[in-house]
């Protein structure tokens, strides 16, 4: 189906990716700003997810880190490596399953949670100033559509 703009001529250039690409490059530079406000410079923007993640449910395998990161299992083995070193994470062998292998929290990560928590509230608020709730759940609704067309398109590859 052609938009309206190329009915009369006119090609518009779709720039959603490059869009996003820029948000989250953009994003992660005043976080780590932010973060550095509160002396939190041990962690990238990307380990912090890591630690968002564990916060949100602890004891979950490297699968399903990964998963719910969208980090390459590469890239998060390396990034799981240097939060074990600075004392943030452990692993464990699971008791299910012994090819399982499963990340868990310890305590050094709990002392920076609210100070961290309190960092991505002010980044939400940053994202959302100027939108009303109902723009912000379709904004999100539409990201999401456009994550999971990715991610099938993954899966499929």
């Amino acid at each position: 189906m052609r938009g309206i703009s190329e009915r009369h001529g006119m090609t518009k250039v779709r720039q959603g990716g490059f869009l996003i690409a820029k948000v989250q490059l953009l994003s992660e530079r005043i976080f780590s700003k932010i973060l550095a406000k509160y002396d939190l410079t041990e962690i990238s923007p990307a380990q912090g997810r890591i630690l968002f993640v564990l916060w949100q449910r602890d004891g979950i395998s490297i699968q399903e880190l990964a998963q719910k990161t969208s980090l390459g299992k590469s890239t998060l083995t390396s990034m799981l490596d240097r939060l074990a070193d600075a004392g943030y994470l452990t692993r464990e062998i699971s008791g299910e399953d012994r090819r399982k292998i499963i990340i868990r929290l310890i305590k050094k990560d709990r002392n920076m949670r609210a100070v961290y928590q309190s960092v991505s509230d002010k980044m939400i608020g940053l994202f959302y100033q100027g939108f009303s709730s109902g723009e912000i759940s379709q904004f999100e609704n539409h990201l999401s559509r456009v994550l999971a067309n990715l991610d099938e398109f993954e899966s499929t590859e």
